[in-house]
């Protein structure tokens, strides 16, 4: 693969944070980006849509202050996350701002549109677009993606039933351009193995819920803390899409986690708390299956200074 332009020399280690919904903010996403890896936020979490101009401006004009004063370590490039499917009405703004101050990477998502990467491409960005098959995935190429993010079996929030050794891999045999492995990776081991299986990048989520920068419930952090992969419900009952929870989240909402009904996919209601009071994201909470590696709250770069290392160690051992 060719790496892309906004990434050369830029990243420490070759990982992509997930936009968290409601968690990520602009001071999760400054400390990942200089700690080395990309880091990013759905627009969505920015409301109302002015608040967007604010974070933009504050992240691109601090990243670029970094810059300067590190002129040899320079911070990784941001991201910014599209829910690219009709319900979002803020979807033409929210690219207007991105554009205002051409955000160098932008992760779309719920759907595939041509006029998006081509207007991201067309200011100098470029497009990843997150798929849970290979039918999106050959869809999201033809309307122009720039990569993939194939988001396997184990990830956080929305999530794809795939094991991540067989997406990769039958993605890769026809695709050569970016490629991202999405699934339950948070160690520096599970970076290297998403590289050894194929994927130029781990896209990491869950983890940087319990990083003390993170717009989070304390509950909820110390609920990653605490929780394992036994500890994760696969359910559509929440947003129409099937995706990965805590069940803690689905108990304390009053629902029983071993008897969810299904739900209609069509009706996409992304705050529903399926049927309780509760709502998804902020009650019912998305976490993906490797969480029982994390063991405590802290600094997101202190936990990415643990990624490298642990990454290091294992090319060290498989170098022999």
């Amino acid at each position: 693969m060719a790496e892309p332009d906004s990434l050369k020399g830029k990243l420490r280690l070759p990982v992509i944070g997930a936009p968290l919904f409601i968690i990520s903010n602009p001071d999760l996403v400054l400390a990942q980006c200089k700690a080395g890896i990309v880091g990013s936020f759905p627009s969505l979490n920015a409301r109302p849509v002015s608040q967007l101009d604010e974070w933009l401006d504050q992240i691109t004009s601090e990243l670029e202050s970094y810059n300067r004063a590190n002129p040899d370590n320079p911070a990784a490039p941001f991201a910014v996350n599209q829910i690219v499917h009709r319900s979002n009405n803020r979807l033409q703004e929210d690219l207007a701002l991105c554009e205002k101050y051409k955000v160098p990477m932008v992760i779309t998502s719920l759907g595939a549109q041509a006029e998006v990467n081509q207007a991201v491409q067309g200011w100098g960005g470029i497009t990843l677009h997150d798929v849970i098959n290979q039918r999106f995935a050959h869809k999201a190429i033809e309307k122009g993606a720039t990569g993939l993010i194939c988001v396997s079996a184990g990830a956080g929030g929305h999530a794809g039933a795939l094991s991540p050794f067989s997406f990769v891999a039958e993605t890769r045999a026809w695709f050569d351009g970016p490629i991202l492995c999405s699934g339950a990776i948070s160690t520096g081991g599970g970076v290297l193995a998403a590289q050894a299986m194929g994927a130029d990048y781990a896209y990491i989520g869950s983890a940087f819920i319990a990083t003390a920068e993170a717009r989070a419930d304390e509950a909820y952090k110390q609920g990653i803390v605490d929780g394992s992969a036994e500890d994760i419900v696969y359910t559509n009952l929440f947003t129409g899409v099937h995706g990965n929870y805590l069940k803690k989240s689905i108990i304390d909402a009053g629902l029983d986690p071993d008897v969810l009904p299904e739900s209609d996919p069509s009706a996409m209601n992304f705050g529903s708390g399926g049927g309780s009071k509760a709502k998804a994201w902020k009650d019912i909470w998305g976490s993906g299956q490797g969480i029982g590696s994390v063991k405590s709250v802290r600094p997101a770069a202190e936990y990415i200074d643990q990624l490298k290392a642990e990454y290091d160690a294992a090319k060290a051992r498989l170098l022999g």
